[in-house]
């Protein structure tokens, strides 16, 4: 099993590589038990978009790792990739903009004393 800082630069390289654009670490472990950490990031089109995913799961499965899943590629607008401990999220920028995730896992559970 690969430590979470791996898995982190080796998805980090390959949005990178592929030029993926306002790339944000949020780190949603207090947040959920689903994630460590959500990567969030944008392609300039639907092609873009669906070859940043693809080079996500390409690089992670050449370093012997292999994503749980893969959502939203037939469309591409948004695309997932589960990588267990980080989720990563790309995104068209209008998609981005309208779902807002990083104001969404940014905010503090609510907390009952």
């Amino acid at each position: 099993m690969t430590d979470l800082q791996t898995l982190k630069d080796i998805t980090m390289n390959a949005l990178e590589d592929m030029k993926a654009k306002d790339i944000v670490v949020l780190d949603v472990k207090p947040l959920t038990s689903v994630a460590d950490l959500m990567i969030v990031a944008s392609g300039t089109s639907n092609r873009h978009v669906k070859s940043i995913a693809d080079n996500v799961r390409e690089q992670v499965k050449k370093n012997g790792m292999m994503p749980l899943g893969v959502e939203g590629e037939d469309v591409a607008e948004w695309v997932l990739v589960d990588l267990g401990d980080i989720i990563v999220h790309v995104m068209l920028p209008d998609t981005r903009r309208f779902y807002d995730l990083e104001k969404l896992w940014s905010m503090s559970p609510d907390r009952q004393d």
